[in-house]
């Protein structure tokens, strides 16, 4: 009988082994193969790329990280506007006199096209604030009986309702806004509220219903802001009147854009946002306690990545190619409404809306779930419309018309605002407050009771009243409100026509 010998044993599995190995590589088809290889040259829309035997050639590198660069900075561009905005408009109010936390930005005579602000109406008393949670700490905010408002976080993400929808239902109170992180001891009496970031935004609005004026004396009354442990003896609440000032809160497109975005990182703690959207930052050469020194080369690519978001911005502003946008999604109508699906978070199912959220913070300025919450009889609801009846921009040249049927179905009343393409704020016209509606003086019902709006660089004879202005060579777009809006509306059983041109 034969002794075992493990090296038999071993040299059969490794013969057996080596077997298999082969009889596998040859099942490794040719078609796997290039799929997991690369050529080597291929076409791109970034030109002609090299590589030997897969190892790239000096100036496809230079290429690729090119492409790279630009195509992070074009994400981060998109993935932060909301933040970038917000952050514009406190700077904005700041370098209008608004530069501290006990100074109130009050548009005293509403606000007219001078000031440039994302589609902000002419039908309503503003005033706005900000925080600076990292120099006074908690901060006490007294609003009067009344108010209608909300806090949002330095990236214009909604913290809390302030007033009628909010936990004081109107009646007026006092909140406490508290820094990211606090652990200290929290006074009773207060309404909380718990931002992710140190400077925030406060949007408060007052009704006109009895008047301006006693609104306005309402809000300098009540209206407090100052930081907690000032509570014994504030500083006294200012109020700077902006109304007829001319300046800019709106965000630029260009190397501007990424420095606000850095002095966002600066100030802000490291839990505002999660490692991914600041690993995206960092990718592009902004990082927290480091300064921003982009070179040449990174510069011309950042310029770059900002113009293509500024110019996808637009595409989807104007040709949205996602649902919940249409207003009447059962026609080819071109009303659309600026929440998507009336979504304030752009979350749904576990994912963010991205196209969604660029349109709104592209456009506008302030987020709140009561924005989108339309109620019979209550608040307000609004529809834009960027193209004509033809799917066509508007031409400040041309003379355009629209037709509101008869019953127009609000509680309190409705009003049409022309902005500019451009800056997305009030058309700068003739007339300073470019807005008509049902409480204008000399607008003219049909025999009917409906209403026809003309737009044109001159009125229809016979129409002053029921037209607004627009420029030459200039396009617009418009935003109809509709204040107290009735189940007519709610329900799309009555509806605007579309905005037809004037042969």
């Amino acid at each position: 009988m034969k002794k075992f010998n493990p090296l038999t044993l071993f040299f059969t599995s490794a013969v057996l082994a080596l077997s298999a190995l082969s009889t596998v590589q040859a099942e490794v088809s040719s078609e796997t193969l290039k799929s997991i290889s690369i050529p080597d040259r291929i076409e791109t829309s970034i030109g002609t790329l090299d590589f030997f035997d897969g190892v790239p050639s000096d100036t496809t590198i230079n290429k690729v990280y090119d492409n790279l660069d630009r195509t992070r900075a074009l994400g981060v561009y998109l993935d932060n506007m909301g933040g970038v905005s917000i952050n514009s408009v406190l700077d904005g109010l700041a370098a209008a006199g608004a530069n501290a936390t006990n100074k109130v930005a009050l548009f005293e005579q509403l606000m007219d096209s001078q000031t440039l602000v994302l589609t902000a109406n002419t039908s309503t008393l503003y005033a706005y604030s900000g925080t600076n949670l990292d120099k006074d700490g908690p901060t006490v905010i007294e609003v009067p009986p009344g108010m209608l408002g909300f806090l949002d976080d330095g990236w214009q993400r909604f913290v809390g309702n302030i007033g009628v929808t909010g936990p004081d239902k109107g009646k007026g109170g006092k909140y406490l806004v508290l820094p990211p992180g606090y652990d200290g001891k929290i006074p009773e009496g207060y309404f909380l509220l718990k931002p992710r970031t140190y400077r925030n935004f406060l949007f408060l609005r007052g009704s006109i219903k009895d008047g301006v004026k006693p609104a306005v004396a309402n809000i300098k009354s009540g209206l407090k802001i100052y930081p907690l442990k000032d509570a014994a003896k504030p500083a006294a609440t200012e109020f700077v009147n902006m109304s007829q000032k001319a300046f800019n809160t709106v965000f630029p497109n260009d190397i501007r854009y990424f420095e606000i975005l850095n002095d966002m990182i600066q100030r802000e703690p490291i839990d505002a946002i999660g490692p991914e959207v600041r690993g995206a930052i960092a990718s592009i050469g902004i990082v927290k306690g480091k300064p921003f020194k982009p070179n040449a080369r990174m510069k011309k690519l950042l310029v770059e990545s900002a113009a293509l978001g500024n110019a996808t911005s637009r595409v989807i502003t104007v040709q949205p190619r996602f649902d919940g946008v249409a207003i009447y999604p059962d026609s080819d109508s071109g009303w659309t409404m600026a929440y998507a699906n009336k979504n304030t978070s752009f979350e749904d199912n576990g994912k963010m809306n991205l196209d969604a959220r660029t349109l709104f913070y592209f456009n506008a300025g302030g987020v709140t779930p009561a924005m989108a919450v339309t109620k019979a009889g209550a608040g307000s609801d609004y529809a834009l419309a960027f193209l004509d009846s033809t799917k066509k921009a508007f031409d400040g040249a041309k003379t355009y018309k629209l037709h509101l049927p008869p019953n127009v179905p609000v509680n309190n009343f409705w009003a049409i605002t022309l902005y500019d393409t451009q800056t997305r704020s009030q058309l700068q016209t003739s007339q300073p407050f470019p807005t008509v509606g049902s409480l204008t003086d000399g607008v003219k019902k049909n025999a009917d009771g409906s209403y026809d709006v003309f737009f044109g660089p001159s009125a229809p004879k016979g129409k002053e009243g029921n037209w607004l202005a627009t420029v030459p060579n200039k396009s617009w777009f418009m935003i109809l409100r509709m204040y107290g809006p009735l189940e007519p509306w709610i329900n799309k059983t009555w509806r605007p026509s579309e905005i037809e041109l004037v042969e």
